[in-house]
């Protein structure tokens, strides 16, 4: 099916999604857990010809954002169940007021209409945008990448079989079979069909997006993501924060991709830091190291562009700064606004960093691996939205929704 008739069937379904009652949106979901799970074998089939395909055009730690296992299926089915168990965001009175000649005037929460979703090989994409666009009474695009096609579809299959055993129309839940640029730019520029477009994906995505959309757009995903150590740290605890963040799963966007570290500590915890994420594992990390901490430990000498960078991989460029204000500063230089920690056990010098930081998520004494929609308590998420405007950090159910005025007279003229 073409992308033009993909959108114009979107659009005709968002009179029905928009006007479902709580329990008839719960019951679709529940339906597109079970048939989720139904559809395991399927779905790991369709999974494992996509993994063969993009063995020799992505990377390992890619290829582990791409992989599906039956234990990554159910959790995606438990999510679709975690989302039907959260309030209902829509129809919602945000707030109301009487005028002096009893004009009454209420501002209530709707759906955005049919959301458009661009991303890339994660397949799990899939189920957490459909649960939370049906939930919050959107329809959803959903345009994936072409290494996780088939995978997509196999999800999207099952999905839409869930929410037609409940008698409601499939094409709440839309795929697009075009995978070139083309459909992404026609999504982009889909004025007539799309009212909010959200990219999922690396930098270089989200800036086709942002240059070229003439629908609305929020930005997402990018993380250059910060830890800066300070001071006043408990050095066993920071060791175990930028493990935990550069080396549970470097290729998501929460994973730290540059260390601070002040001049004071450094030369006690570099070599300490290098022993944990260098030594005695499996997978090591490569450490990209400005001139003070090269000084220190052998490392890869960092290039200009290795702090402006989301590795996504087992790497880290590390930086000495001479105090919370130079590591403010380089932040705000070079971060995207994503997620930023600090460990310090100085509450005054904590309580500067988060005022001064302007990300999406700062953190204090705690892995940056926690931006994420699930782990705030939303179910799952849209995707990390970067900007200001309209949603920021995790976006859940309540950022794909609007407001209108609802307006009651009795007879009044103006």
């Amino acid at each position: 099916m073409t992308t033009l008739k993909i959108l114009q069937r979107a659009k005709a379904a968002t009179a029905t999604l928009s006007t479902l009652t709580t329990e008839k949106k719960n019951a679709a979901l529940s339906a597109m857990a079970e048939a989720l799970l139904a559809d395991t074998a399927a779905i790991l089939s369709a999974n494992a010809e996509d993994m063969e395909a993009a063995k020799a055009t992505i990377s390992a730690v890619m290829l582990d954002r791409l992989a599906l296992t039956e234990a990554r299926i159910a959790a995606m089915a438990e999510g679709i169940r975690q989302v039907a168990a959260l309030p209902d965001p829509v129809g919602h009175t945000l707030s109301e007021t009487t005028r002096a000649d009893g004009l009454v005037i209420k501002k209530v929460s709707v759906p955005v209409g049919v959301v458009g979703i661009i991303y890339e090989s994660r397949p799990n994409v899939t189920s957490d945008a459909a649960a939370l666009a049906v939930k919050s009474g959107n329809v959803c695009v959903l345009r994936g990448g072409k290494e996780a096609w088939r995978s997509a579809n196999a999800i999207v299959t099952a999905l839409r079989r869930g929410m037609e055993t409940v008698g409601l129309t499939p094409d709440l839940v839309n795929l697009i079979e075009d995978t070139t640029r083309q459909s992404a730019t026609e999504l982009m520029k889909a004025d007539r069909y799309v009212d909010l477009l959200i990219p999922r994906g690396g930098a270089g995505l989200i800036r086709a997006c942002v240059e070229n959309a003439t629908v609305p757009c929020i930005q997402t995903g990018t993380g250059i993501c910060h830890i800066y150590v300070d001071k006043a740290a408990d050095l066993e605890m920071a060791l175990s924060i930028v493990d935990n963040a550069k080396m549970s799963r470097p290729s998501v966007c929460n994973a730290c991709e540059v260390c601070l570290v002040h001049k004071e500590i450094a030369a006690e915890f570099l070599p300490r830091l290098k022993a944990r994420l260098c030594q005695g594992r499996d997978t090591t990390a490569e450490l990209r190291l400005d001139e003070t901490a090269a000084q220190i430990i052998d490392g890869t000498p960092a290039g200009e562009a290795d702090f402006d960078t989301e590795f996504l991989d087992y790497i880290l460029a590390i930086r000495v700064v001479e105090d919370v204000e130079q590591a403010i500063s380089h932040i705000a230089a070079h971060s995207t606004h994503h997620s930023e920690a600090i460990v310090t056990a100085d509450r005054a010098t904590a309580d500067r960093f988060t005022a001064a930081v302007d990300s999406s998520a700062v953190y204090v004494n705690a892995s940056t691996r926690f931006t994420d929609g699930g782990e705030f308590g939303l179910g799952c998420e849209m995707g990390i939205s970067t900007q200001k405007l309209h949603a920021r950090g995790p976006m859940g159910l309540a950022e794909l929704t609007t407001y209108k005025y609802i307006i009651t007279g009795n007879g009044h003229t103006r």
